[in-house]
């Protein structure tokens, strides 16, 4: 029995291994978002900085795992049976939770995880004693009160609400003013952000960049003092004291200083912005690493000092040995903190995952349109409704003459930006300092804030303010945020729940359950990365409107987006053949699987084209207006025509779907095999349109197959009032071959369109 013991704790640190991984992919964006949408260096550079940051931070944390040990429950009424049970189902959900929400490219929080994941294995425990009627040492039965600690949650509760609003207020506010002084045109590094190339005043700038650099260096290492370094070894109980009794003299002093030293800098046309960004970069990764630490391996080492206290004192019963050793602090030994900053550095050097919760972040805050990532929703196109309306009427009390100066200072238009940016280093600095300085003061008021959910917050807030979130991009991207923010909850919830589950599953399931579990999770492990591989290669059309996205040679984004338009149009009409083909094949053999399958993917696609559509009108923007206004009638005559086709495929499925699901008698093979002919036909001309043949030629054998099925859908009439034909059959049979019609004249009009959009 100890040997399946020691497994489970083996099997536990073995789990800490991927909960590094999987969490620093998650919490990447925390850091990482604000240096690369600014392109302040090569990625390379920002993930080196944030290593460096992270490993520091895993390897100074100390005394932070309390909170897995008897943060949530009160050990001395656990077992260490009950703690093995806990352990176990919270590191299997936590494993599991964060992998989806990496999959969907969602942050979240990996402090909320582990504490409603400990909270509710530790609910599960205690409803099992409470309902077995145990006891206290002094014989009074044990109440929820005696056995958990609902404070710690509670506090997250709260720190999630006031995380959510305050920083994404403050951001708006912060970054308005911000940009008021800077506007979007200033001179950094010697250079201008004006398009039209005006330095302005050489002293005025340096003096307005140095004391931002002042402000934006001093919040920093405050908050490195009070944050990054809280949990150090190097941080006793003395330096803390100095450090609050001379908070103002630090930061005081620290502003005079920094100030001189960066108006000095930003004169010598040094790089100040790309210093702040990077600093705090480096600041955010550290504390993150310092604080976080816990969430990723605190459970499997209070798993293996329970495990130890057990071999050392137990006496063989493992449901009768308390865990009275987990009431003590933890003294994590440093190797086990050196070996998580490998691991984490590797994790974030590596991983892909992060890459894709990193541009979520980015992208629901870029300056310029983009790809929307998400769609739109009620609740978002209601909030921009009653937002417009709300606005045109503050805007109507302000005066014509404050307003156009207010407006020039936010001419995003007259800005440059770095190839490749999202926004500017003004936006990114804010976003950093901001973030930094209300972690830090939350953690001085003792509010558990989250990392994750101020620095999202504070970069949407930001966005906001800078009109990042125009009338063609707000719904689209307030329903982003609103996703992410909703993701958050569910986390709290769903952690809660399934942990809950998980438990209550391995205490009476006892080790086989253990075994299952441990499978289980290997088994969605290894799955989802196996996946990851796969959806993680970029397609040809992404890199592509990468491409137009960054180039300022309105001919090359033209020779861009033809090939854009090219790939998008075979890619559409590859999924039109297969999917016709097989949708067909699944109604005449009554395959319900297959058709139910087939059907379900219609709506995805219908939406993907409009994605497309979305970005290639964007791309038209960026190139010649008079080519633009010349190629655009035969463009939107190509993504038109395949967006029909979708529909085309929509309405022929549904109805052959309620068909087969009610088991009606199928169609007559005589029509059958007469239609199968003209399908096979109908799909050679759509696989001569992927291989790219001459488009007259297609076009000409469409309109012939077409004529065909215009013969046969008279004849089918003309059969259904003169024989004695199953009407229900034959109508869905009569609205395919309608339907293949209009397939084959949207693919003529595609070829059109795409012919002479390409001459």
């Amino acid at each position: 029995m100890n040997t399946l013991f020691f497994g489970i704790v083996l099997f536990l640190i073995v789990l800490a291994v991927f909960d590094l991984i999987v969490g620093v992919s998650n919490d990447a964006v925390n850091f990482l978002n604000s240096a690369i949408g600014a392109r302040v260096a090569k990625y390379r550079t920002i993930v080196t900085i944030a290593a460096v940051g992270v490993f520091a931070g895993a390897a100074l944390s100390n005394g932070m795992m309390d909170v897995a040990r008897h943060g949530i429950m009160t050990p001395e009424f656990f077992s260490f049976y009950d703690v093995m049970c806990l352990f176990l189902a919270v590191m299997v959900t936590d494993v599991v939770l964060l992998n989806v929400f990496n999959n969907l490219g969602m942050p979240t929080s990996t402090t909320v995880s582990m504490v409603f994941e400990l909270l509710g294995g530790a609910f599960a425990i205690a409803v099992i004693k409470i309902v077995s009627g145990a006891t206290d040492s002094n014989g009074l039965a044990l109440t929820f009160g005696d056995l958990l600690n609902t404070e710690k949650a509670l506090s997250v509760i709260i720190g999630i609400f006031l995380s959510v609003a305050i920083a994404f207020v403050l951001g708006m506010l912060v970054q308005w003013v911000a940009r008021m002084v800077f506007t979007f045109t200033y001179r950094v590094n010697g250079k201008t952000t004006d398009v039209g190339g005006n330095l302005g005043g050489l002293i005025g700038s340096s003096l307005k960049i140095g004391l931002f650099g002042g402000i934006a260096v001093t919040s920093i290492i405050w908050f490195l003092l009070i944050n990054g370094l809280k949990g150090s070894s190097i941080m006793t109980p003395e330096l803390k004291e100095t450090i609050n009794e001379n908070t103002w003299l630090i930061l005081g002093g620290g502003f005079a200083i920094f100030s001189v030293i960066m108006t000095i800098f930003s004169a010598f046309k040094l790089p100040v912005l790309k210093f702040v960004v990077l600093f705090g970069t480096f600041a955010l990764a550290m504390a993150f690493a310092g604080n976080d630490l816990v969430n990723f391996i605190g459970v499997p080492l209070a798993g293996l000092e329970a495990y130890n206290d057990y071999m050392a004192n137990g006496s063989g019963d493992a449901s009768l040995y308390m865990m009275m050793s987990l009431m003590d602090t933890s003294h994590t030994p440093t190797i086990y903190l050196l070996i998580a900053g490998v691991v984490m550095v590797l994790s974030l050097v590596f991983s892909k995952k992060a890459q894709n919760v990193v541009k979520t972040s980015v992208d629901l805050s870029r300056q310029d349109e983009g790809d929307e990532m998400f769609g739109s929703s009620g609740v978002a196109r209601a909030l921009v409704r009653n937002t417009q309306k709300t606005a045109t009427v503050i805007g109507g009390l302000i005066p014509d003459r404050a307003k156009k100066w207010i407006d020039s200072r936010f001419n995003s238009e007259a800005a440059v930006l770095p190839e490749g940016a999202a926004f500017d280093q003004i936006r990114a600095s804010v976003n950093l300092v901001l973030a930094g300085l209300l972690v830090a003061f939350g953690t001085s008021m003792k509010l558990p804030l989250s990392t994750t959910y101020v620095t999202f917050m504070v970069a949407m807030g930001t966005s906001l303010a800078d009109r990042a979130w125009n009338r063609e991009s707000a719904v689209f991207r307030i329903t982003g945020v609103l996703s992410v923010i909703g993701g958050w909850f569910i986390t709290a919830g769903a952690a809660f729940i399934v942990s809950f589950l998980i438990t209550n599953g391995l205490f009476f399931g006892s080790f086989v359950a253990m075994v299952i579990a441990i499978i289980v999770a290997i088994t969605i492990l290894i799955h989802s990365n196996l996946r990851d591989t796969k959806n993680n290669k970029n397609s040809e059309a992404d890199k592509l409107f990468s491409k137009i996205l960054y180039s300022d040679d309105k001919t090359e984004c033209w020779l861009l987006l033809c090939n854009h338009v090219k790939l998008t149009t075979m890619d559409n009409l590859r999924f039109v053949t297969l999917n016709y083909e097989a949708m067909t094949t699944a109604f005449f053999h009554e395959d319900y699987r297959t058709l139910k399958h087939t059907v379900a993917q219609f709506d995805g696609q219908r939406k993907d084209v409009k994605r497309q559509r979305r970005k290639q009108i964007i791309a038209l923007r960026r190139i010649d207006p008079v080519l633009s206004v010349e190629k655009g009638t035969w463009y939107f005559l190509t993504i038109n025509s395949l967006s029909q086709m979708v529909y085309c495929l929509k309405r022929m499925g549904e109805p052959c779907l309620e068909y087969v699901a009610n088991n009606f008698r199928p169609i007559p093979g005589k029509y059958v095999n007469e239609f199968l002919t003209l399908r096979d036909e109908i799909i050679r001309i759509f696989r001569r349109a992927i291989s790219d043949e001459t488009t007259h030629h297609i076009r000409d054998d469409a309109a012939r197959i077409q004529n065909a099925l215009s013969d046969y859908r008279k004849r089918i009439i003309r059969d259904i009032q003169t024989k004695q034909l199953n009407i229900e059959s034959m109508t869905v049979f009569l609205n395919l071959v309608q339907e293949s019609q209009e397939l084959l004249s949207a693919l003529r009009h595609t070829m059109r369109g795409k012919n002479k959009f390409e001459e």
